[in-house]
C-alpha cells in the first residue's frame, strides 16, 4: 500500500529574510529545518516532500494540486511575515486542504490592538493600551510602559529598552522603533511584571480540544538588573542573556487559574476561527492578575520551541507533537470535505 505523501511548506532560504539579523537564514535556522525533517521521519505511517523554493511554490502547488500540505511556512512568503497569509490562501483559492490557520485570522492576529479588543469583548482580560500611529505625539502615559510595535512577529523591535519608566525613555524608544520600522504604528501597554505562562492548544472545535500543559517562563536565572520579557535577542543572540539565562518550566497554578486559562483560550480560538493549533500567552500584573498578551495563530512548530516544550511535559517527543498537529489537520479537514 502507498503511504501518502504529503508536502511540507516552509521558509525559503535562498531568499533574504529582513526578521533576521544577518537578514538571512543562520546556521540555527537550518539545523531546525534538519530537525524537523528527523521527527517527521519518525512518523513511518507518512512520507513528506519538503517545498522550502518560493520562486516556483505557487506555480508548483497550481500545477500539483496536493490534496493536503502541512503549512510550517511560519515566514511569510518569500520570507515576509506580513505575507504569512497568502500560503493558505492560495491553497484555499486552489481548493488545496491545509495545515493550520486559514488567511483571515492569520491576518487579524497579525493586528495585536485588534487581538486584544476582540479578548476585551469576550471578557477575557487584558492591559490597558495606547496605540501611537506614525506622526501621532507621544500620549501621556502610565508607567512602567511596554512599548511594541503593533504588528509583527518573532519579537521584532522588542528590547529591554521596552520597558519604559518615564516620558524620556518613552519618546527615545518610539524615535527607535519609527527608525527601525517606518511607518509602523506602536502600542503602548501597561507593563505586566508578574509571571508570564503560555497556553497550547491542539485540535478543532468538531473534533475536541487537547489542551497542553501550561508554560512558565522562567526569569530566575536573569539578571534582576533586567526587565523580564522575551526579546528580540532571547531568539537570535546566543551571547545574549535573555538567550542564555530564560528557561522554561510547567506552571503551578490553582486549578481555578488553570480553568480560567483554559476557558479563555477556547473561547478565543473559535472566535478568532482558528485552526488546528495555537498559542496563546498571557502574564499578570503586579496584583496578580492574569492578562492577555498575545495570541499565536502559526506558532514555532521548532524543536525547541513553548509547543514543545509543553508536549515533553506529558512525555510526546517533537515527532508526537508534530502528529498530533497533523492528525488534528487531517480530522477537520476529512470532516469539511
Amino acid at each position: 500500500m502507498t503511504r501518502a505523501s504529503i508536502p511540507v511548506l516552509l521558509g525559503d532560504p535562498r531568499l533574504p529574510d529582513q526578521s533576521k539579523p544577518e537578514g538571512c537564514f543562520n546556521s540555527e535556522d537550518l539545523d531546525q529545518v534538519v530537525r524537523l525533517k528527523s521527527a517527521l521521519a519518525e512518523l513511518s505511517d507518512y512520507e513528506f516532500e519538503f517545498w522550502d523554493d518560493h520562486t516556483v511554490l505557487m506555480e508548483r502547488l497550481r500545477s500539483e494540486r496536493p490534496s493536503f500540505v502541512l503549512n510550517f511556512c511560519d515566514t511569510g512568503f518569500q520570507n515576509d511575515a506580513s505575507l504569512e497569509q497568502h500560503v493558505p490562501s492560495y491553497c484555499e483559492m486552489l481548493g488545496i486542504a491545509c495545515s493550520g490557520s486559514g488567511p483571515v485570522p492569520l491576518g487579524l492576529c497579525y493586528d495585536k490592538a485588534l487581538v486584544r479588543a476582540l479578548a476585551e469583548s469576550v471578557h477575557v482580560p487584558v492591559p490597558s493600551e495606547v496605540l501611537v500611529r506614525p506622526g501621532d505625539a507621544l500620549p501621556e502615559l502610565s508607567y512602567p510602559a511596554f512599548i511594541k510595535p503593533n504588528r509583527g512577529d518573532g519579537s521584532v523591535g522588542i528590547t529591554a529598552a521596552s520597558v519604559v519608566h518615564d516620558a524620556a525613555q518613552a519618546a527615545s524608544c518610539v524615535a527607535d522603533l519609527r527608525a527601525l520600522l517606518p511607518g509602523a504604528t506602536l502600542i503602548s501597554q501597561e507593563f505586566l511584571a508578574g509571571d508570564e505562562y503560555g497556553v497550547g492548544i491542539i485540535g478543532n472545535a468538531g473534533d475536541g480540544f487537547t489542551m497542553l500543559p501550561v508554560l512558565e517562563v522562567d526569569y530566575s536565572k536573569l539578571d534582576p538588573s533586567l526587565p523580564r520579557l522575551l526579546d528580540y535577542s532571547s531568539k537570535t543572540d546566543p551571547s545574549s542573556p535573555y538567550w542564555n539565562d530564560i528557561k522554561f518550566r510547567a506552571a503551578n497554578l490553582p486549578a481555578q487559574i488553570q480553568q480560567n486559562l483554559l476557558r479563555w483560550c477556547q473561547e478565543l480560538f473559535m472566535r478568532l476561527g482558528l485552526r488546528d493549533y495555537a498559542r496563546f500567552d498571557f502574564r499578570a500584573d503586579a496584583n496578580g492578575q492574569i492578562k492577555l498578551m498575545e495570541v499565536n495563530p502559526n506558532p514555532a512548530w521548532c524543536w525547541d520551541g513553548k509547543l514543545a516544550h509543553m508536549a515533553s511535559l506529558i512525555g510526546e517527543r517533537h515527532s508526537g507533537l508534530l502528529r498530533m498537529i497533523l492528525e488534528a489537520a487531517q480530522a477537520r479537514c476529512s470532516r469539511q470535505a
